[in-house]
């Protein structure tokens, strides 16, 4: 009797560990979220996260986009002081600020109201401002400017414009890849608009591995090189992205320089961070140091060695050159 016991649970244990495992499987979900594309790879889930996903980007949208009218920081901009932010919003804020001061205000994201002016921002207002257009508009330029309290966000004056579309692609991968964790996933990539965070392995254990894309051949189905991402963030900024051209030929880069108020072209063609942090931060990283210039952002990389990056950039010559932190080269 308590061997024909012991043989039942046996095979019910077999039978549950069995079906378990039936259960797991192999999932890649796309869509589109924050104006761009996303596409979110994990082994061996339980289920479809689909749904779950989507109502995370709905909050996070909900809290934090500029392209809707009644969103939290659309409210604010407006200059609603009743709105009590939510725990993303905060998130993202301090986040914010603690990067503004590691980068000495080249990571800013009360240039809103400049990247409106240039063209490049939801209101599509002018391309070109004068000197004192620029003056005028770097009046509410800083975001020690802003302050948190009781819930709410302060600002010094009601023109200040708050913009996080430099940090909340990172941000959005960030909170996918903290939902995959919670999950007990242990395998996955997460990517929103070229930006990517990934961890563990792959099928049949490869890593994760990208490709950066070289942006004068940027057409070309060839990557410039290949980067293992297993258990890092990766993020991309580059003025050969996103510009406008003047009537003149004059091309404006999407990245304003928050010290001068100016949207110009430099030599720096664009910044790739890659780290083993929160993707947040390397697109928060990676929009400073197209703001910073080549030879500031050599500075900040010799001092923050945490972080890896590669910086494509044109020689005198017009011929594309990179520089490598040691850990990539």
């Amino acid at each position: 009797m308590i061997l024909k016991n012991k043989v039942i649970v046996t095979i019910v244990l077999l039978t549950f560990f069995s079906c378990s495992k039936e259960k797991t499987k192999d999932y890649t979900l796309t869509g589109r979220v924050f104006g761009t594309t996303y596409k979110i790879v994990y082994l061996e889930g339980a289920k479809d996260y689909q749904t779950s996903l989507d109502s995370l980007f709905f909050l996070m949208n909900k809290s934090l986009s500029t392209y809707i009218p009644s969103s939290d920081i659309s409210r604010i901009n407006k200059g609603d002081s009743t709105v009590v932010v939510d725990d993303l919003f905060l998130e993202v804020f301090k986040k914010s600020k603690r990067i503004y001061r590691e980068t000495n205000g080249y990571f800013d994201p009360t240039v809103g109201n400049l990247v409106n002016a240039w063209g490049f921002g939801p209101k599509k207002e002018r391309i070109n401002l004068n000197e004192d257009q620029v003056k005028q508009e770097m009046q509410y330029v800083g975001l020690d400017k802003v302050t948190f309290a009781d819930g709410k966000i302060k600002k010094q004056d009601p023109k200040i414009y708050l913009d996080f579309n430099s940090i909340a692609k990172g941000f959005g991968i960030d909170v996918v890849a903290r939902f995959l964790d919670s999950k007990n996933i242990s395998n996955y990539l997460v990517e929103i608009g070229g930006e990517i965070r990934a961890k563990g392995i792959k099928k049949e254990n490869h890593p994760w591995v990208i490709k950066l894309v070289n942006p004068i051949k940027k057409d070309s189905i060839k990557g410039y090189r290949k980067i293992n991402l297993s258990n890092k963030s990766m993020a991309t900024s580059g003025n050969y992205r996103k510009f406008r051209v003047t009537k003149d030929g004059h091309k404006y880069v999407h990245t304003v320089n928050p010290k001068t108020g100016y949207a110009e072209e430099s030599n720096l063609l664009s910044a790739s961070v890659i780290a083993g942090i929160d993707c947040a931060d390397t697109d928060a990283y990676a929009t400073a140091f197209m703001a910073m210039g080549l030879e500031k952002a050599k500075e900040f990389l010799d001092i923050h060695k945490n972080i890896d990056a590669i910086l494509l950039f044109n020689n005198e010559n017009g011929e594309l050159e990179e520089y490598t932190t040691k850990a990539l080269q």
